[in-house]
């Protein structure tokens, strides 16, 4: 089609405002902005304008964190145990709760203002809200994307037994000593290593306290979670107040390794206390499982970091194969430590590290016995071994277990009711055997596994 032309219209002249009055105290015949009030200057009514959008903004995002659905799926949500899933919408409830009467109160401060100065005071409230409103984002982000990874049916039953048996290894110390139990939320994720976020620290948002113990697990470890009981340590320890008491233990025990070897081994108080928890619990299954993550090249394993509070793998190794001696005498363990020993060793370091790892050897059997046989006032004058008994989850004992149990073991209901802890204690150690019957023995546990995550 072709465009038929027309007339260009003839320009229209633009309205010039009239200038500015040529004195002070004569009238401005300039209009003012149509929000401007008559006590207040087009400035103030510029600033109010972007002001009150930005405010808008704001007080929007503050009400999307009070959605769930904004972070993770319903799906996701509904997989939750439902206390723990109460626990963390009640956390994002009070930090919209906390926001809500600042953006209201801001509001108001900006129908009132007249000024630039007033205006200006304001902005700067609207500003310090969107601080702390990313601040919760980034809480609620970090919770969602850990709810968000219970994808699929059979993942969402093996994450939600690592919750049950996180839940139950804190049940079996913190109640006798007068001390809440957390809600659990595990998760998973990429990486060599657990981690947790513990409750009851402050997060990202320093007006909110974590409401459950976050732990990862690594796909990796997802069929053999004693990591998961070395975490729940880190929170029993924390809540206890065990790790500046362990810490001096410690640093006694370690002392005729001289001083810097005592003051060593007292840094490295926060991740012995968890990794004897897990021992106390899980016994060698807890050692295999470490070895087989921290096993790497030989710069990586005898490395000593200045403030990492992870003892040298080297030397962690070590420390677990004493603590199996103490209280099992010998066992596969010491086979262990032999390959151990052979696979990193010391004359092929430089002097200094090497000197510095042999240094704290020696000391290692005192380490093992502080650690699990004294008394601590965390425990109420008893020692960890008096609360958690390493001597129930013994190959030994175990095996008894096995045949009391049979075949009923992996499958009954009572047996996962009763002994939920000692059956992982015992699928991970035959895992960690690895005898002709590893299959059946993989088969078998990561069926328990998924039931304990259906029933719960």
């Amino acid at each position: 089609m072709v465009e038929t032309l027309r007339p260009r219209p003839r320009a229209v002249p633009v309205d010039v405002p009239p200038p500015a009055p040529a004195h002070p105290g004569a009238t401005d015949p300039r209009p003012r902005p149509a929000d401007t009030t008559p006590e207040e200057g087009p400035d103030a009514a510029a600033l109010r304008v972007q002001t009150a959008r930005q405010l808008a903004h704001w007080t929007a995002a503050t009400e999307g964190l009070a959605q769930p659905e904004n972070f993770a799926s319903a799906a996701a949500w509904a997989s939750l145990e439902h206390r723990l899933g109460i626990a963390l919408r009640t956390e994002l409830q009070r930090a919209v709760d906390r926001l809500r009467p600042r953006t209201r109160a801001l509001a108001g401060a900006l129908a009132r203002a007249r000024t630039v100065e007033e205006v200006q005071a304001v902005r700067r409230g609207v500003v310090a809200v969107r601080r702390d409103i990313q601040r919760v984002e980034t809480v609620a982000d970090f919770y969602g994307d850990a709810v968000n990874t219970r994808t699929g049916q059979r993942l969402t039953s093996l994450l939600r037994a690592c919750d049950l048996l996180a839940v139950r290894s804190m049940t079996a110390v913190l109640p006798q000593l007068g001390q809440p139990v957390p809600e659990v939320l595990t998760y998973i994720d990429k990486g060599m290593g657990a981690s947790i976020l513990r409750a009851g620290v402050r997060l990202w948002d320093p007006a909110a306290i974590s409401p459950v113990a976050a732990i990862k697990i690594t796909r990796h470890n997802l069929l053999r979670p004693t990591a998961l009981i070395h975490e729940t340590g880190h929170q029993v320890a924390f809540q206890l107040g065990w790790n500046e008491e362990l810490a001096r233990a410690l640093h006694t025990a370690a002392r005729p390794g001289g001083e810097a070897v005592a003051d060593a081994w007292a840094q490295w108080a926060q991740e012995i206390a968890a990794d004897a928890y897990a021992f106390a619990h899980t016994g060698y299954a807890a050692l295999a499982a470490l070895h087989d993550v921290i096993a790497g090249p030989p710069q990586a394993v005898t490395t000593v970091l200045a403030g990492d509070p992870h003892p040298p793998a080297y030397l962690r190794v070590l420390l677990g194969a004493a603590m199996c001696r103490d209280w099992y005498g010998s066992g596969p363990w010491d086979d262990m430590e032999r390959a151990w020993l052979r696979s990193y060793p010391l004359d092929d370091l430089p002097k200094e590290r090497a000197d510095a790892l042999r240094r704290a050897v020696p000391v290692i059997p005192r380490l093992a016995r502080a650690c699990l046989r004294q008394s601590a006032s965390a425990f109420r004058g008893r020692p960890l071994a008096a609360l958690l008994d390493p001597g129930r989850v013994s190959p030994g004992e175990l095996a008894a277990l096995s045949r009391r149990g049979g075949p009923a073991l992996y499958t009954s209901d009572y047996w996962a009711d009763a002994e939920p802890l000692r059956i992982l204690a015992l699928g991970c150690l035959r895992l960690s055997l690895d005898g002709p019957d590893a299959d059946q023995a993989r088969t078998e546990f990561e069926n328990w596994l998924l039931a304990l995550g259906r029933k719960g």
